[in-house]
């Protein structure tokens, strides 16, 4: 047999995956791709999930992009938008398409005025936690000047 000469990096959904990793935990770096999705898009393509990153051909490539562009199709409970507002059906999104339509719909909280809404303008917690201590890490810090 010959021996498989090994890739550093492989670009799955503009996403560099390592080489050395497992396809398993690798498909996770993958914004919007879970340890349950990872498994169930080797199973379907039919790729063990141990076998490493750097080691796949070329076809075994194509065939988890090929899953990955095919999300629908798994059951509605593993989606990351069950019943999505603007079409209706449930769909999973994967990388940028998942940033773009978070912050859409944060837009469209801030434009009807909910109560999430407003907490999401005024940079506040919007699930209920407390504000009097710890709600201030996600702002941005300023930074620190020197005495002259």
């Amino acid at each position: 047999m010959e021996e498989q000469k090994m890739r550093h990096l492989i670009r799955i959904f503009s996403t560099d995956l390592e080489g050395a990793k497992p396809i398993g935990s690798a498909l996770r770096k993958v914004k919007g791709i879970s340890f349950s999705m990872s498994n169930a898009i080797c199973y379907v393509s039919g790729i063990d999930r141990s076998k490493k990153v750097g080691l796949l051909n070329d076809e075994e490539v194509k065939k988890i992009e090929g899953a990955l562009k095919q999300l629908d199709k798994f059951p509605a409970w593993m989606l990351n938008r069950r019943k999505d507002y603007d079409e209706g059906n449930d769909i999973h999104l994967v990388g940028v398409d998942l940033k773009l339509k978070n912050e859409f719909d944060i837009k469209r909280l801030r434009k009807i005025r909910s109560y999430r809404g407003s907490r999401h303008a005024t940079g506040q917690p919007a699930r209920g936690q407390r504000t009097k201590a710890h709600f201030r890490k996600s702002k941005k810090t300023l930074g620190v000047k020197r005495k002259k």
